[in-house]
């Protein structure tokens, strides 16, 4: 698998308030150290890294902007413009960073990009719907699965699905559906000549 020399990583909603109790249980612990290391890897070769934040418009959220949920977690703020490629900060209110602010599509067009790496929080939520999205304008997406997590959810009739279960659905709706391509952190590491 070989990772364009110009492609993006976009790097969901990686804040504070994803630490609170109020979520519920999480899966994949490694996820933050896997994040981290594909920043890295994007900052030192060059390449552009977006950071998108959540920007919560519901009441009582732990997302909510001017709280400290809304934060970046330290290890990605402490790494935010440090890198020798371009770097963009989209906020958005709703799951898709494709609809945040600036225009996400209008930034990576005008880069010439057209390969991405999507991680962060949640791995069925706004990575997926980033990711649909992507697919659906025409980008090559790569859903590095290892490199988010998501929690236990309830859903309707009584359902719930663990965060594990959610992600091997994510992955095998995206990858299945062709909307995107689900990889490990080192495949997209080699893909990139950084492993």
């Amino acid at each position: 698998m070989e990772i364009n020399e110009n492609a993006a990583l976009v790097v969901v909603d990686v804040q504070k308030g994803f630490e609170q109790e109020f979520w519920g249980r999480r899966d994949n612990p490694g996820a933050e150290e896997n994040i981290a290391a594909l920043i890295d890897a994007w900052q030192e070769t060059g390449r552009p890294v977006v950071f998108v934040r959540h920007d919560s418009s519901q009441a009582g959220s732990p997302l909510a902007p001017g709280t400290e949920g809304n934060a970046f977690k330290e290890f990605v703020e402490e790494r935010r413009g440090k890198g020798a490629g371009p770097e963009l900060l989209v906020t958005k209110s709703v799951n898709s960073a494709f609809y945040g602010e600036p225009d996400l599509d209008a930034w990576l067009r005008g880069a010439g990009v057209s390969q991405f790496v999507v991680v962060g929080i949640q791995t069925n939520m706004c990575n997926e719907t980033t990711a649909r999205m992507g697919g659906n304008l025409g980008y090559d997406v790569l859903f590095a699965l290892d490199a988010m997590h998501t929690f236990d959810l309830a859903g309707p009739f009584g359902w719930t699905q663990t965060a594990e279960e959610l992600t091997r659905a994510t992955a095998v709706s995206l990858h299945g559906g062709r909307f995107a391509r689900v990889v490990t952190t080192e495949d997209v590491l080699k893909g990139a000549s950084v492993a």
